[in-house]
């Protein structure tokens, strides 16, 4: 079921603990996504986040999706121990629902170049635009059935996010993608979506 966050300026369809499978701008608002010129490490990242809301007057609540850039697939042990570290800041910036995660996420082991650490690649947030066209993005493996929560119809993203074409989604842990070069969702293009499991932002730009 899709949940909203008003004060955010977004929806989102509930996933698992680590990501949602998607979310949805509010009316009145739009998704914007920001791409750090250079990959940067998970806890840098959130600060440089925090404060690039800050300086929009937007609260931490607004952060929709994320991103991210990881030098090889996580084993078991080591994704419990990546998400303890980034559920924790979702926690502490007040996003958790009920124990229910509304952030969506990527996760890239790009296969040239690949960052030394866990990084931040780009994020989305909700800023308020009263002409807004919809917007959205999608988690790197929301349209699979993780955690139960929607029956297995991996149509579901589909239908409630309106979207035609399902994102593709690459092996590995769920929410991991070993390599780019995704199917992309009608009308993008890899400049707008810029990694695997994202979908229409409003605008794009990036910070240096």
């Amino acid at each position: 079921m899709i949940q909203k966050i008003p004060e955010a300026g977004y929806r989102f369809i509930p996933g698992v603990y680590q990501y949602s499978a998607g979310v949805a701008a509010e009316p009145g608002f739009r998704l914007e996504r920001v791409r750090f010129a250079e990959a940067v490490p998970l806890m840098a990242g959130f600060a440089r986040i925090a404060a690039h809301l800050e300086s929009l007057g937007r609260p931490k609540l607004a952060f929709a999706a994320c991103e991210l850039r990881s030098p090889a697939p996580f084993t078991e042990e080591g994704f419990a121990a990546f998400n303890r570290i980034y559920g924790c800041v979702l926690q502490e910036w007040g996003l958790f629902r009920d124990g229910v995660n509304p952030v969506a996420r990527s996760n890239v082991c790009p296969e040239i170049a690949p960052p030394a650490e866990p990084c931040f690649h780009a994020f989305v947030y909700a800023v308020p635009d009263a002409g807004a066209a919809p917007s959205f993005a999608v988690a790197g493996s929301g349209e699979a059935a993780e955690g139960g929560h929607h029956g297995g119809d991996p149509g579901l993203l589909q239908h409630d996010l309106g979207q035609p074409d399902l994102v593709g989604v690459g092996g590995a842990l769920p929410g991991q993608t070993v390599a780019a070069g995704t199917p992309l969702p009608v009308g993008q293009t890899t400049d707008e979506v810029g990694g695997k499991g994202q979908g229409r932002v409003g605008r794009a730009s990036h910070l240096w």
